[in-house]
């Protein structure tokens, strides 16, 4: 049976969009976390190394390192290959100016832990307009 959870925010930027969560704690660089031929995650030992962001709906403490990371970002939109949404608990100067540029839907300043909520895998509807993010948790083997 799918559990589903409504969680609001403040919506960035517009759109809906949904897909698969790719939620970790753990912020990805921008020179050298991403493929941007590929949308792989190639940051050593980031928990999403070897995995495309394509498509997924990125929950991210935030960005690291420099403002390459809407470079990236927006090399990798260039080529089709975009996350389909991104939830941050706080916008920070790097994933603001991703954002605007990829101009895909993203929600932030939850009024709950995203993180304690949200789990890889989750099926994640998002609406940038309203800052409304439903998460849908699907049966996991193991889990009750």
């Amino acid at each position: 049976m799918d559990d589903v959870r409504i969680l609001r925010g403040r919506g960035a930027v517009g759109g809906k969009a949904e897909g698969p969560a790719m939620a970790s704690e753990n912020a990805i660089q921008g020179w050298s976390g991403v493929d941007e031929r590929s949308g792989m995650i190639i940051e050593k030992g980031h928990p999403f190394e070897g995995m495309s962001m394509n498509g997924a709906v990125l929950v991210l403490s935030g960005g690291k390192g420099s403002n390459g990371w809407s470079c990236h970002f927006h090399a990798a939109m260039i080529l089709g290959i975009t996350p389909a949404a991104m939830l941050f608990p706080k916008m920070d100067a790097r994933t603001a100016s991703a954002a605007a540029i990829l101009g895909i839907p993203v929600v932030t300043d939850f009024e709950e832990d995203i993180f304690s909520l949200v789990e890889s895998g989750d099926w994640i509807q998002v609406d940038g307009d309203a800052g409304i993010v439903r998460i849908t948790k699907r049966d996991r083997p193991g889990k009750h």
